[in-house]
């Protein structure tokens, strides 16, 4: 080998080792500013994810400003080739990709033998409306699909930046609606058994659908026989609640991240950013009743046991508002709904973990069903951290606790009859 290769090949790997460097050393900024508790189950287990996550997150930044791919792309395509495993299909259930309305679906459907027609379950996957796929589900829905005896619909749903809100929404509402025009006659699924669900942002969309449904009732197809929300984001008005304050820096979401995500959803407008994290968006006459919804009082005594602080009064700026106004809309905020829109929820399964940003949001959403007198079931994961289904049967990232979750909607949908 001659002189000019071997300096060529020294380069290089000096190169590469500046870089890893550089990623080592961004990876340990970012893992010192996290927080997790001793209660998060597999709290060891949990660091290291985060460490993963952190890194790819940081490479992928790095790719950005070298202007080789767009951040969310490379993330994406990390996850798919290396975070993700699809299993050969189980015995007792068949799975189809198929396109409902060009919307692409993947249907699950046990082959066991069923006495009349079965459950439905349409089921939104989670990921800020930015990440996530049919393929980061795949393990859950299957388990649900075959442990329940219900045919589940998973759907894939299109993701910003590329596309904002509402076509995330169209999308599930779509899918969801073709589904309920032909469940009985090619799936052999009572429609007045189908329900609809997520986890996280696939929440949102479950509980927004149910709101875009309802004002449109028309009688021509049945309305979803329930919603099975797993700690749904379910509010961009108050990201000092206290469990926002508690959990800010518990992975695998953080408080900043989850206004993020909304910012991304709506309009990617990220110079408001800041402002939005204190509340200088809610216009002073829509405070008062926001403010009661949202109010720490309305949470139950365990929920403060780790600390809340009352924050001043936000300074309302009147072209933050403008900006992103759409955020405070039902379809973006369910929990935000009137009365008359939200006591037309069919009945509610909602999960809630209490290191995560969103335990709160579950909650109060419950407390507005039960004032409403609607029928809900709460089930509350002491131990539990935002994004543990994304890790159920996932090899050596599982989490056990991941099975407790995605077992109790497995309990949920066999308790849903005809309406």
């Amino acid at each position: 080998m001659d002189i000019g290769w071997a300096i060529l090949l020294i380069g290089f790997a000096a190169l590469v080792a500046a870089f890893l460097l550089l990623v080592i050393g961004l990876m340990y900024s970012e893992m010192m500013n996290s927080d997790i508790p001793r209660g998060v189950a597999n709290s060891g287990k949990l660091h290291m994810v985060h460490g993963l996550f952190v890194g790819i997150a940081i490479v992928g930044r790095i790719l950005h400003r070298l202007g080789i791919c767009h951040q969310v792309s490379f993330i994406r395509w990390f996850v798919a080739c290396f975070l993700t495993r699809l299993n050969p299909v189980p015995t007792g259930l068949r799975v189809k990709d198929l396109n409902f309305l060009e919307v692409p679906v993947r249907v699950y459907e046990p082959t066991t033998v069923c006495d009349g027609l079965r459950r439905g379950l349409v089921y939104f996957h989670g990921g800020g409306w930015v990440t996530g796929s049919i393929d980061y589900v795949d393990e859950v829905c299957r388990h649900i699909a075959k442990e329940s005896g219900a045919t589940v619909v998973s759907v894939g749903y299109r993701l910003a930046p590329e596309h904002r809100y509402p076509a995330q929404l169209d999308d599930c509402e779509t899918a969801t609606c073709h589904f309920l025009s032909v469940a009985e006659a090619q799936f052999s699924v009572d429609p007045r058994r189908v329900a609809v669900g997520g986890d996280s942002t696939g929440a949102n969309l479950a509980a927004a659908l149910c709101q875009r449904l309802a004002k449109r009732e028309d009688g021509h197809l049945p309305f979803p026989c329930a919603q099975v929300l797993i700690y749904p984001a379910l509010q961009m008005a108050d990201f000092n609640l206290p469990s926002y304050q508690q959990n800010h820096a518990v992975p695998i979401l953080f408080r900043g991240r989850m206004a993020f995500y909304f910012l991304q959803y709506i309009n990617g407008e990220m110079s408001v950013f800041q402002d939005l994290l204190e509340g200088n968006h809610v216009p002073t006459e829509l405070r008062p009743r926001f403010d009661g919804w949202l109010s720490p009082s309305n949470l139950p005594p365990e929920c403060l046991v780790r600390g809340f602080s009352e924050r001043p009064a936000p300074t309302y700026d009147g072209a933050v508002y403008h900006a992103i106004k759409a955020g405070l809309e039902s379809e973006v905020s369910p929990l935000l709904a009137d009365d008359d829109v939200i006591e037309k929820a069919p009945p509610t399964f909602i999960l809630t973990c209490e290191y995560d940003v969103l335990r709160d949001d579950g909650i109060l959403y419950r407390k507005r069903l039960l004032d409403l007198g609607k029928n809900v079931e709460w089930k509350h994961v002491m131990e539990g951290f935002h994004g543990m289904v994304n890790f159920f049967n996932q090899g050596w990232l599982s989490f056990p606790s991941a099975a407790r979750v995605v077992d109790s909607v497995v309990d949920y949908m066999k308790t849903l009859e005809r309406s």
